[in-house]
């Protein structure tokens, strides 16, 4: 296979603030060559309500200052494996905006809700968005995560196309053992109309197995779909596919083509170095062996080559890691980042690396072709994250700072997310593990059922580390009365202060009645006496 002769280079970030927000799943934005991290580890704090960041990258050292929402914005979860892409008011366009669809919550929550992004504000001390959700009918797509979006244009008309990812195993076929096993989507694609929200499912017969972590790319009307894991089959497809889109004034069609020249690759990363180019870095080539090998996608009219390119120099300490994760920065650009417990005292210390596929040379023509390129040659997926690594234990250290910028971010008082959600060590006791749990009580479905102890300012425990009854749980959750842990039962009798008696109501006596005496002669005393003994 022929070899693209532009050469890449490995940039390390030497210093990075905050990096425990960083994790396998997350995606980065690009605004008007601002890049924004979203996705962040745990739940937003106050620092950051919004849980989106603006990365600030000088002299190789990043640093994260906080992003805000406009006050009609609505609520929008930090979410890990989103499909991501961006979207255009119409082809020649340089103003866009990005769709969010899907992902998962913190708490392990699937998200089936669409959300559009907009930077209102670009004022790098105050970067502003507008975020909506976007009300969907019809084939709805199920909550998923690691599936892709993309925008095709065809007959003057656009519409998003949703493809692949997984979801919890339905409901009606749960069993105890298996109550949050994960399974492949349908390989259905789903059409939505992004102005009025229609979405329309299409199955088509060419795609037999539901694809997860996957690579996809669009020009036009045409998208490519490369590689992705099967759950169900635990293979990795070498397969690539052609979707075509017709959308005439009547009902749209969907056509597919198995083509040759495949890669088996799952949870690849994508960026766009010109009109028509693509560079695909990183991902896995089988469960525990990375692919360290690169390629250049190149879309023109209705045709696709992907030829391998001359791969960066990789550091020893990537070479030798197990997992890796990353996403794409825009301009031809990969944050790559590797678990470095193995080279720090700090065992959640992660390494970050910044690729960059396009010498500098080319940095001034990069960012003019990708300015004014329409939405169906953009990366359709900003971040294509790795399949279902699991969270890695990031730091939570925050001694960094930049005094003289009051606009970075900062957790040093915030409350530590170790001590909060659902998968706490909530006592001494707690046996409540995230990879093994199953669901104890009837009303548990994907998380388990917490109860609230009142000592000093409240913390949350597990029900069933409480030895509760689902009887008495259920009367605790209804009841408003306080509730007290197994250890801090005791404590709370022994300071409570002793109820108040009610005193008994006293019944007034009756009076007595006047005394009478009776005079006794000594005969009658005699017998008086002796009747009474």
């Amino acid at each position: 296979m022929a070899q693209s002769a532009d050469k890449m280079s490995l940039e390390v970030v030497s210093a990075v603030s905050n990096s425990s927000l960083f994790q396998p799943g997350f995606s980065l934005l690009n605004f008007d060559e601002h890049t924004f991290l979203f996705g962040q580890k745990g739940w937003p704090k106050r620092s950051c309500p919004t849980g989106v960041f603006l990365l600030d990258i000088k002299e190789n050292e990043l640093k994260m200052k906080p992003a805000f929402f406009s006050n009609d914005s609505c609520y929008l979860p930090p979410l890990r494996y989103p499909a991501i892409c961006k979207l255009r008011d119409n082809a020649e366009s340089d103003e866009y905006q990005y769709i969010i669809h899907g992902g998962k919550t913190p708490n392990n929550d699937l998200s089936n809700k669409m959300y559009v992004m907009s930077l209102i504000s670009r004022n790098s001390k105050k970067p502003t968005f507008q975020c909506i959700e976007k009300d969907l009918d019809g084939d709805v797509p199920e909550a998923r995560y690691g599936h892709t979006i993309n925008i095709v244009h065809s007959q003057g008309k656009s519409m998003s196309v949703i493809f692949g990812g997984r979801s919890y195993t339905p409901l009606a076929q749960r069993t105890t053992e298996k109550w949050n096993s994960v399974v492949d989507c349908l390989p259905s694609v789903f059409l939505i109309d992004f102005e009025f929200g229609c979405c329309t499912s299409y199955v088509v017969p060419e795609l037999q197995d539901g694809l997860a972590f996957h690579v996809s790319v669009a020009r036009k009307d045409t998208i490519y779909i490369l590689g992705g894991h099967s759950i169900q089959n635990n293979t990795r497809s070498p397969s690539l596919y052609k979707l075509k889109i017709y959308l005439p004034l009547g009902s749209p069609a969907v056509t597919c083509t198995i083509l040759p020249g495949g890669i088996s690759v799952s949870s690849g990363i994508v960026t766009q170095t010109s009109d028509t180019e693509f560079v695909l870095v990183g991902g896995y080539q089988s469960d525990n062996l990375k692919r360290l090998v690169c390629n250049t996608i190149v879309l023109e009219d209705s045709d696709i080559q992907i030829v391998e390119r001359e791969s960066p120099d990789w550091t020893p300490d990537i070479k030798h890691s197990r997992m890796w994760f990353g996403s794409d920065m825009g301009e031809g650009s990969v944050l790559l980042g590797i678990p470095g417990a193995n080279k720090q005292l700090i065992s959640d210390a992660n390494y970050f690396y910044i690729l960059r596929c396009k010498g500098e040379e080319d940095k001034e023509e990069l960012t003019a072709q990708i300015c004014s390129q329409t939405s169906s040659t953009e990366d359709p997926r900003d971040s294509t994250p790795f399949e279902d690594s699991e969270e890695f234990c990031f730091s939570a250290e925050a001694n960094r700072f930049d005094v003289d910028d009051t606009d970075t971010y900062n957790e040093d008082d915030e409350e530590d997310e170790s001590e909060t959600g659902y998968w706490i060590t909530c006592s001494a006791s707690c046996n409540i593990d995230n990879n093994t749990w199953v669901p104890f009580y009837s009303t548990e479905f994907d998380k388990p059922a917490m109860i609230l102890c009142s000592r000093g300012a409240g913390h949350w425990v597990h029900a069933q580390c409480m030895d509760l009854s689902e009887t008495m749980l259920l009367h605790l959750s209804e009841a408003n009365v306080k509730y007290f842990c197994n250890e801090h039962i005791d404590l709370n009798k022994g300071l409570q202060t002793p109820k108040k008696v009610v005193p008994l109501k006293k019944q007034p006596m009756k009076p007595l009645r006047k005394k009478t005496t009776m005079k006794l002669t000594s005969p009658a005393k005699k017998s008086f006496l002796r009747r009474l003994f």
